[in-house]
């Protein structure tokens, strides 16, 4: 008999339903541990996949050189750049790939609808029992052009319900394929969109893309949502432009996070900032997991 895959499921309270996940899998045998202890018993030391959980994502990582059947770490995340410097040659790192794509999506297409239809100052207004028939200007996503960087399973979801509108989405990636521009045409691309929107990895490729240039070359009046992470956009360069109003922004992650209580960020004119919670919806573990074990069963049963 094929001895089992050995796998280590947080045993905190929000990975509860990924040991339940995978316990029913044929060929896995799940092994609970504590993300926060910095040893492991003989039975956990023998693991042959590492789950860290989603939440502080990094605690585990010290525990990497006490893993030596170690062939896998799965992660719950869209993104493995906090794990890809730590992780030895030869063990394989995947991300929970799609289950983040709807929910993200879903948080893109709000952002850009509160922005575009101005909600937030149709909140003032109401907090101020004022009815400003004519006192603010909506617009519409109709014909409207998206640029959205990262062409991945969030940026190809954002498209997809952008075309629902009647928006006009175009997308970028390193490198360029059928549909897909490459990163190299984006000095071209910028000025003729109103939206741009990120979803691409933080990599040393885009680590500080969205900079001072990047965003002078964007059109007056457009907006920048950031759905990947905080590191890919020039902070100072942003509060730079939305102080003098001449862009706009929706942010679900931003570079400090989090973001301290003075930063002047927070009281930038046409900004919104929610608090990296892009993803938080009822099921978004159960989604992580599943595609969790997907790849587990793919990868490290497989081989």
């Amino acid at each position: 008999m094929t001895p089992p895959v050995r796998v280590l499921v947080s045993c905190e309270e929000d990975d509860q339903v990924g040991h339940d996940l995978l316990s029913q899998t044929p060929g896995l045998e799940v092994i609970p541990y504590d993300p926060n202890s910095p040893d492991l018993d003989s039975h956990q030391a023998s693991a042959h996949v590492l789950i860290p959980p989603y939440r502080s994502s990094h605690r585990p990582i010290r525990l990497l050189p006490l893993l030596p059947n170690l062939r896998m770490v799965q992660l719950l995340s869209a993104g493995t750049d906090e794990w890809a410097p730590h992780v030895p040659y030869g063990i394989t790192l995947s991300n929970a790939h799609g289950a983040h794509a709807g929910p993200v999506s879903e948080w893109i297409l709000s952002a850009i609808l509160t922005q575009y239809r101005q909600w937030p100052a149709l909140v003032r207004f109401q907090d101020q029992a004022i009815w400003a028939h004519r006192k603010f200007h909506a617009d519409t996503l109709a014909g409207t052009r998206v640029l959205i960087i990262g062409a991945g399973s969030i940026g190809m979801a954002t498209a997809r319900r952008l075309k629902a509108f009647e928006a006009v989405p175009t997308l970028v990636a390193r490198t360029a394929r059928d549909g897909v521009h490459a990163t190299t045409d984006l000095p071209a691309l910028i000025p003729g969109h109103q939206i741009v929107v990120l979803t691409a990895p933080l990599t040393e490729a885009t680590r500080g893309l969205v900079n001072a240039e990047f965003l002078a070359t964007m059109n007056t009046g457009a907006l920048l949502v950031n759905a990947a992470r905080g590191q890919i956009v020039d902070t100072t360069a942003l509060v730079h432009e939305l102080q003098q109003e001449r862009l706009t922004a929706a942010l679900d992650v931003v570079d400090p996070e989090p973001l301290p209580s003075g930063h002047p960020l927070w009281s930038c004119p046409g900004v919104l900032i929610s608090p990296h919670s892009a993803r938080t919806v009822p099921r978004t573990n159960e989604l992580c997991y599943s595609a969790a074990n997907r790849q587990i069963c793919d990868r490290a049963l497989s081989g």
